[in-house]
């Protein structure tokens, strides 16, 4: 009997245990192909930012291109995930990536077009609307997660990425011990 009752709490505990660590299990595929692998920035901070190429909060991607070149090497990593969730985006990642290219020349990790809402959001996003009560209402809402994998805090599209909140943030999570 107590063998059942363990095997019956790991079931149903297990699915909830597993969005603890976000960064062992959740992947984005990159607009450059292959997969960003949020475990591979174990023991650095991530930026992750729902983005849109017709948007008028697009010119947030110089904001974020800035940070991720000054805080590149500090321990912060940067991440856009385009998302056609508002009908703001390009067609293709071909047109996406082009265009970042074009205007902004990125260089920081870009996942493929993502849904970041609904029912076919990311699991990422589903974590995080279930598990923290987060979802974007707009493109460029930003999402900051600590060292570890957790989250640390979401900013709407009204911060930009230079914003004193967003960088005071963003400067406590890299510092931390």
């Amino acid at each position: 009997m107590k063998k059942l009752v363990v095997i019956i709490i790991v079931m149903v505990l297990s699915p909830l245990l597993s969005f603890a660590s976000p960064e062992k299990i959740f992947s984005f595929k990159s607009i450059d192909g292959g997969e960003i692998n949020l475990g591979d920035f174990k023991g650095k901070a991530v930026l992750i930012t729902n983005t849109a190429s017709r948007c008028g909060f697009t010119r947030q991607y110089e904001g974020l291109q800035s940070l991720h070149n000054k805080y590149e090497g500090k321990g912060l990593v940067v991440l856009a995930i385009p998302s056609n969730d508002f009908n703001q985006e390009l067609a293709t990642e071909k047109k996406v990536k082009e265009f970042c290219d074009v205007n902004f020349g990125l260089t920081m990790p870009m996942s493929e077009i993502t849904s970041v809402r609904g029912r076919s959001a990311h699991p990422f996003y589903k974590w995080l609307k279930n598990e923290h009560g987060f979802q974007p209402n707009w493109n460029f809402y930003k999402v900051l997660v600590d060292k570890e994998g957790q989250f640390v805090q979401s900013f709407n599209s009204l911060v930009k990425p230079n914003s004193r909140k967003l960088l005071k943030m963003v400067d406590e999570v890299i510092n931390r011990p």
